[in-house]
């Protein structure tokens, strides 16, 4: 699915564990293999950004969300990606399909992974660092 301007609609998920930690994914696949991010991928047709996410959000973590409030979008190549905070209801964090990883990171543990491009920038922008 692409939108009129030829960009490819895409989610994020901005989750917290009980300590203030948020979960990251490391990329299985291009763009940015190895590289740490927010887990998500892209809208398929008939999904809304909401359906996105949780089937997303459980293919890369295993965990089951509930998709919360709008956080921001960010444009990156051909990808407009729609970022929203979500609560865990359940399910065992494990790396699925397009993550070779899945961690809690704390402010510190963040500071240290080879980031996407930009993310540490957009968290801070979005006050969404982890504790």
């Amino acid at each position: 699915m692409t939108l009129g301007d030829g960009s490819v609609p895409c989610v994020g998920g901005l989750a917290y564990d009980e300590s203030g930690r948020l979960l990251l994914v490391q990329r299985a696949n291009e763009p940015g293999r190895g590289l740490w991010s927010l887990p998500g991928g892209r809208v398929e047709a008939g999904e809304d950004d909401a359906a996105a996410l949780v089937r997303e959000m459980a293919e890369e973590t295993g965990l089951v969300v509930q998709p919360g409030g709008l956080v921001g979008r960010v444009h990156r190549g051909t990808y407009e990606i729609a970022d929203y905070r979500c609560r865990v209801l359940g399910g065992t964090l494990v790396a699925g399909d397009d993550a070779l990883d899945a961690r809690w990171c704390d402010a510190a543990t963040l500071l240290e992974l080879p980031l996407v491009p930009l993310l540490l920038e957009t968290l801070r922008e979005w006050d969404a660092l982890p504790r």
